[in-house]
Parts: structure tokens; C-alpha cells; sequence
């Protein structure tokens, strides 16, 4: 993946990335909680929480990456051919502040979710997993 990282910092990119999976998979993407535990737990120099998440901010395209990697080595492994689809919005803002909003501009993240039978301004993450649920890949598509 050719990622190089600077000598001088305090703790390493493999050591940001681990926290920032940690705390997806563990503390419900509470990134300060999680960072509290590998302090006090494993690692010793972690980052305060700002210096994380400039960090791990930085490292979003090898993290990208990576799930992308994995997610090929699972469709070489599992030869059935058997996936599951799926797809759900997520939400920038209310409709009443659409006008307001600065993260996004357009028409085309007005969306429709039919299950809760409401409208929504944002993205729609598609994702594509294995029938046991192991992601394989994911897309954010516009709202529409």
C-alpha cells in the first residue's frame, strides 16, 4: 500500500488505526472513551483526543484501503456467490434546516426512506456483505 510514516511521532499510524477500529466495534464509534481505554489498558503514548482525530483523519485513505483489501481477499474466499445488499440513509440534517445546511448543497441528497416513511437530506451508505455479514464493500451514493 506504500504508506510511510514520520519517525518522530508519538505513536504510530498502526496504533491510531487500531483505536479508531476499536472504538467502532467496541465502544459505538465513542472515539474518547476508546482512547481513554487503550490509554490506561495498552498503549502508553496514545494521542490526546484533537491529535487523534486530525490523525486519524489523515489516514482515511489507508484505512479505505485496507477494507477494500479485505473485502477482496473475502470475495476470492467465499466462491458461492451468495451476497447480501442492502442500503440506509444517513442523515445530515432535519428537512427544516436543508436550507441552513453548509455540509451539502443540492437537491440530489433529498432523499426518500420508505421504511420509516420519511424524507431525509443526506447520503445513502450501500453496503455489500458476505450472507454471514462480514462486509465486503460499501458506497455512499447521493440521497436520491
Amino acid at each position: 500500500m506504500e504508506h510511510q510514516e514520520h519517525n518522530n511521532r508519538k505513536c504510530t499510524d498502526s496504533q491510531v488505526l487500531t483505536v479508531g477500529i476499536v472504538s467502532a466495534m467496541f465502544f459505538g464509534g465513542n472515539q474518547t472513551t476508546a482512547l481513554w481505554y487503550m490509554r490506561s489498558h495498552i498503549f502508553d503514548n496514545m494521542l490526546k483526543k484533537s491529535g487523534f482525530t486530525k490523525r486519524l483523519h489523515k489516514l482515511k485513505e489507508l484505512l479505505m484501503n485496507i477494507f477494500f483489501s479485505i473485502g477482496r481477499i473475502f470475495k476470492y474466499i467465499h466462491c458461492e456467490m451468495e451476497y447480501i445488499i442492502d442500503s440506509y440513509p444517513v442523515k445530515v440534517c432535519h428537512n427544516i434546516r436543508i436550507k441552513r445546511c453548509k455540509l451539502l448543497k443540492g437537491e440530489e441528497y433529498r432523499g426518500y426512506n420508505a421504511s420509516k416513511r420519511e424524507y431525509f437530506y443526506g447520503f445513502k451508505v450501500q453496503l455489500i456483505t458476505t450472507k454471514e455479514g462480514i462486509p465486503v464493500e460499501m458506497y455512499f451514493v447521493e440521497g436520491k
